[in-house]
């Protein structure tokens, strides 16, 4: 045993075995994260349809973008109402489930169930809710036809008045079973003696939960938050497989509208600035709600 603790601590203090255990993951992250963004910075200032000539012309990709692109703006904010009302509907309820999961002595199955949605493919999940949506043969439409509610029936992914708040119903359940997953992780870690303290000093069931379980896994709340908001920014897949922006620009993305710059319609230049503002708001955003939920409400 002190033959080994004596060959690790050797190890951790040689210089070339320090730096032939780092160069390999610090290439990784240079090559995978350093260097795309640094390229599409470079890209940014450019004319470029991915092909052929490249022409430098300065900010005009960003003025234009930030000045004159209602379309950049009506996706980053589609974004930003996506996370809000992932903080606010799909977080609550996600953590009021696991708080009632967690007082189940069998609850393997009904975890199961909620989390399924999670594991499928995002393409199986999209194809599902656009036949459901379908105006025609969806089943959302032939259940309102047989309740005799015939009056909302609707073209719901293709009416401007429904079809972004469809796709957010979407993305809400599909990304409902890591929040629950994470909540009831997080509960299944209290013990049940600070529970029953607290109960004992005389705490109602609502204080028991804003002052004393919240507190105590904040800094899970703290993480499904961030992720919640970062998820928002960069849902892609299930705009694209679904309405693809339509109608019109209504259910447009950021990172879906950034693909069809570059990729669709060949400005690649372009699409960098996108790319680059997107990678700055996110963030700033992440740093703003790191700050926002940085401070643990403790127990009173």
């Amino acid at each position: 045993m002190h033959s080994v603790s004596r060959g690790m601590r050797t190890v951790f203090t040689n210089r070339a075995a320090i730096a032939a255990l780092t160069i390999p993951a610090l290439a990784v992250m240079l090559f995978a994260i350093v260097a795309p963004i640094a390229l599409s910075v470079y890209y940014s200032f450019t004319s470029w349809s991915g092909f052929g000539k490249l022409t430098f012309v300065g900010f005009r990709n960003y003025r234009e973008l930030i000045l004159a692109d209602s379309t950049f703006w009506r996706s980053l904010a589609n974004a930003g109402l996506l996370a809000l009302v992932t903080v606010l509907v799909q977080n609550p309820i996600a953590f009021l489930l696991a708080v009632a999961l967690s007082k189940i002595g069998r609850s393997r199955l009904f975890r199961t169930i909620y989390f399924v949605p999670a594991i499928l493919p995002v393409v199986v999940i999209t194809k599902l809710w656009v036949g459901i949506f379908n105006p025609n043969y969806g089943l959302l439409n032939k259940v309102l036809q047989g309740l005799g509610l015939r009056g909302f029936q609707l073209a719901w992914l293709s009416d401007p008045a429904t079809a972004l708040w469809s796709l957010i119903f979407v993305m809400i359940w599909y990304g409902f079973g890591w929040a629950l997953l994470f909540y009831y992780s997080g509960l299944m870690t209290m013990s049940r003696e600070v529970e029953e303290a607290a109960i004992i000093d005389g705490v109602s069931r609502l204080q028991l939960y804003t002052r004393v379980v919240i507190p105590y896994i904040f800094p899970v709340v703290q993480a499904v938050l961030i992720i919640a908001v970062v998820s928002s920014l960069k849902q892609m897949e299930v705009i694209y497989l679904s309405t693809n922006g339509a109608p019109g620009d209504t259910t447009q993305f950021v990172a879906n509208y950034l693909y069809l710059k570059a990729f669709s319609y060949g400005e690649y230049g372009y699409g960098s600035a996108i790319s680059v503002v997107f990678v700055a708001v996110a963030l700033l955003v992440t740093a703003a709600t790191r700050r926002m939920t940085s401070r643990d409400p403790g127990v009173d």
